[in-house]
């Protein structure tokens, strides 16, 4: 039996079309679709009986929580009302609003990386911008509830479903203003899934990132007198590669992405002015200090080796004895919550009673929404949906969702409500 209908194609077809790049992948919010999609999403979702529980933006004052990145506040500048206005959050019901006990909560992202992709629907496959990565699986979701309510007339009568359709979990928003803030206002289950690539496998844990930002401000000079300015492009190379030894060799559950490295474009300028971005994930707090302390270590002995090393070349003169001096670390994103499920009840439901496959406990884990369930007590989350980021080319060109694979998924979803309805029932 087919659950994904002719209709839950041409929504996803919809989908796809509209542009939700936010303008945090942009630059601009003009020509958003979120908001469009979301409405489309719930009109699809109405046809079964969801009602929608709650569609606005983010209360401005969510801005000024602790773990807001940089590049949001950045983005945000001076009428954050704006910035969240373009990027709402949804919320659907199906049924009456029920205790936490007898909810299931799926959340799931209607935003996309930025990058035009032409839609193609093959036979087996639909490409497109956001076809993995979400919005494939926010159409199988519904349509699994769907079937869900057909086979089980208790789920959204005495088990309540919750559907999160967010914004801000790309960009590195990190789910600030998405996800964050519904959780706080309740919108939860006892068994929560995040709709993510993930071959179908169950991941109860999602790794949070923190991101150092290491700039020099120095003086520039021309490529006549070399030797006059603080040459930040050789500093921030330097420091690169030093950090990207010594760091490398702490990443216990995470991982250190050495990112963007910026002075200038010319060639005949020396720039005194640069940015290197380093990116470290980490999937539990003793991790995270440990990150804070190695970066703030290493920052220094790599000034102190670059000074000793380039002290006597005069091209680099100045810069090795001004390097202290014009270096500054600054934390672009840190202070976010790790998620590692452990709930006995949670991990029984899914393997036994579901028969769902775990995610292979010596592979890491990914950054992902469900990090703002972690401090949640008294219920289980996990990661999972159809597809894999790399081989379904998420974030990148050609990425596609298979229909059997979405088919899966809503199977999937249908197999969780009825047996979490029946499993309340023998309560």
């Amino acid at each position: 039996m087919s659950r994904l209908s002719g209709a839950d194609r041409l929504l996803l077809l919809d989908l796809l079309r509209l542009p939700t790049a936010g303008p945090l992948e942009t630059g601009s919010d003009v020509g958003c679709g979120i908001r469009e999609a979301q409405v489309r999403y719930a009109r699809a979702a109405a046809e079964f009986g969801m009602e929608v529980a709650h569609h606005a933006p983010a209360d401005p004052a969510v801005l000024s929580l602790e773990g807001v990145p940089a590049v949001v506040h950045e983005a945000a500048g001076a009428d954050p009302a704006a910035f969240l206005g373009a990027q709402p959050n949804l919320v659907l019901r199906l049924g009456p609003e029920l205790p936490t006990e007898r909810t299931v909560m799926f959340n799931v992202h209607i935003d996309t990386v930025s990058g035009d992709l032409p839609v193609r629907l093959g036979r087996d496959r639909v490409e497109g911008r956001g076809a993995i990565d979400a919005k494939g699986p926010a159409v199988a979701l519904l349509a699994g509830i769907r079937s869900a309510c057909a086979r089980e007339p208790s789920v959204g009568r005495d088990v309540g479903v919750l559907v999160q359709a967010v914004s801000g979990e790309e960009g590195g928003a990190m789910g600030v203003f998405g996800t964050r803030p519904l959780v706080a206002s309740g919108y939860f289950g006892r068994l929560n899934v995040f709709c993510e690539p993930t071959g179908m496998r169950v991941l109860p844990r999602a790794t949070a990132a923190m991101t150092a930002g290491i700039s020099v401000a120095g003086s520039d000079s021309v490529d006549d007198e070399p030797e006059a300015g603080h040459n930040a492009t050789v500093l921030l190379g330097f420091l690169a590669q030093h950090l990207a030894e010594r760091l490398g060799r702490e990443a216990g559950d995470g991982a250190v992405c050495v990112a963007g490295l910026h002075t200038g474009h010319r060639h005949n300028r020396v720039y005194g002015s640069g940015k290197l971005l380093i990116n470290l994930s980490y999937g539990s707090a003793v991790t995270a200090r440990r990150w804070e302390d190695a970066v703030t270590t290493e920052l220094r002995r790599g000034l102190v080796e670059f000074s000793r090393r380039f002290a006597h070349i005069p091209l680099f003169g100045r810069t090795a004895a001004d390097a202290p001096d014009i270096t500054v670390l600054r934390w672009e994103k840190r202070g976010l919550p790790a998620l590692r499920g452990t709930d006995p009840w949670g991990e029984d439901f899914l393997s036994r009673e579901v028969g769902l496959t775990s995610w292979p406990p010596e592979r890491p884990a990914f950054t992902c929404d469900a990090i703002w369930m972690a401090e949640v007590p008294g219920v289980h989350t996990v990661v999972l949906g159809p597809g894999e980021l790399g081989r379904n080319n998420a974030h990148a060109s050609g990425e596609y969702a298979g229909f059997e694979e979405l088919e899966r998924f809503a199977e999937c979803v249908e197999r969780i409500l009825i047996r979490f309805a029946r499993s309340r029932k023998e309560r």
